[in-house]
Parts: C-alpha cells; structure tokens; sequence
C-alpha cells in the first residue's frame, strides 16, 4: 500500500513537469501580471502561477502551461487542468505599457 502511494505521487510530480515553452506566436504573454486583485506569472519555460483575490477568498494555481486554445491557455496536468480565458490577449497601449484581459481582469505587465 505504501508504495502505491509513492507510486501515484511520483506519477503527479512526473506528469506536473510536463509543461510545453511558450510558442514564439505567444511570447507577449511571458512575463509578470497584476491587477489589484490577481497576478499572473507566465515563464517562457511553460510555467504558470497564478494568484487572485475575491473578497475574503483567494485562489492560486501552479502549473505547466498544456496548451493555447486561441488566446486562452490550459494550464495543469491531465485530467485537472484550468483554462484561463483571454478576452484580450496582451496590446502594448501608447505609453509603452503592455496590458492583457485574463478571466474578466485587466492585468498590467510589470517586467
């Protein structure tokens, strides 16, 4: 029994590794996110976290980048996965700030 255990645990550890970089198409959405209330990092190596603030709620997810399904992006591993939807995929406004619409936020990239 215990080693069935060690057995799934190092199963989700192997599959949570399992991230894909972020595509040259996608490169504009590399890098640090925040709004008041959510902040988004996005690694060129495929990684995701994230962090957002609802009243007296907060909820995060760390995980590889699956995959882009148009502007949106699947992030988890198989079979638990989020997909953060992308209203407006990040524009570079005329003061030189980058800008992105995540899940209904506008987000300002910070680096």
């Amino acid at each position: 029994m215990k080693n069935a255990r060690w057995l799934v645990l190092g199963l989700i550890a192997l599959l949570a590794g399992c991230g894909k970089p972020v595509p040259p198409e996608k490169a504009t959405y590399v890098g640090e996110w925040q709004s008041a209330s959510m902040a988004i990092v996005i690694t060129q190596e495929g990684r995701v976290a994230y962090k957002r603030v609802k009243g007296s709620s907060t909820t995060s997810v760390d995980g590889p980048i699956q995959k882009f399904e148009g502007n949106n992006f699947v992030v988890g591993i198989p079979y638990l996965t989020t997909t953060f939807e992308v209203s407006k995929p990040p524009f570079q406004q005329q003061d030189g700030r980058w800008k992105m619409v995540v899940d209904g936020v506008e987000l300002t990239k910070g680096r």
